[in-house]
């Protein structure tokens, strides 16, 4: 049961990340932006993404999109959330790296949703000024999900290399 409450994470970031897209849907047109807040730093948008990261794979006929998109992901999501339960896929798996592979598998879910059900195009509704870091005006445009899988994936890693650093140090001294 422990090693199942990290699922409420899950949970939570699947149903605040369709409700907010709901939201977005049924309020702003697509391809709008509804609110510019803190000056211009931060626009509440409509923007539907048809292909994963950053645009990548938008051009690809609808069959390799469904492997691509849906088939993959889902055997993704499924070890992830198997993860979470045991420690035969990737290994030792600490108390917090299993509210991180939790997160994860919420955003993933969330984008998951959005592809089977919205022809492959996930609705990205923030985005942020970039102060034309690495050449781009403003970030590319993201969700809840998004957001989810990206916090969760750096505080996975910084967990696993803290982790390797103390482990190091530990057998040094």
């Amino acid at each position: 049961m422990k090693k199942a409450l990290p699922l409420s994470l899950t949970a939570f970031v699947v149903i605040a990340d369709q409700l907010s897209k709901a939201w977005i849907v049924s309020t702003i047109p697509e391809g709008t932006v509804a609110y510019r807040l803190l000056g211009d730093f931060l626009w509440i948008c409509h923007v539907r993404n048809d292909a994963v990261a950053f645009s990548m794979g938008a051009g690809l006929p609808e069959a390799v999109k469904a492997a691509a998109f849906i088939v993959i992901p889902l055997v993704l999501m499924a070890l992830v959330v198997a993860s979470i339960f045991t420690d035969r896929i990737i290994g030792k798996v600490t108390s917090f790296q299993r509210w991180c592979l939790a997160g994860i598998a919420g955003g993933g879910i969330g984008n998951l949703i959005d592809r089977v059900f919205r022809s492959f195009r996930v609705v990205d509704w923030i985005s942020t000024d970039n102060y034309g870091w690495f050449g781009m005006e403003r970030f590319p445009t993201y969700n809840i999900a998004d957001a989810a899988i990206v916090i969760s994936v750096v505080l996975l890693v910084a967990s696993i290399l803290i982790g390797e650093f103390r482990k190091n140090a530990k057998q040094e001294s």
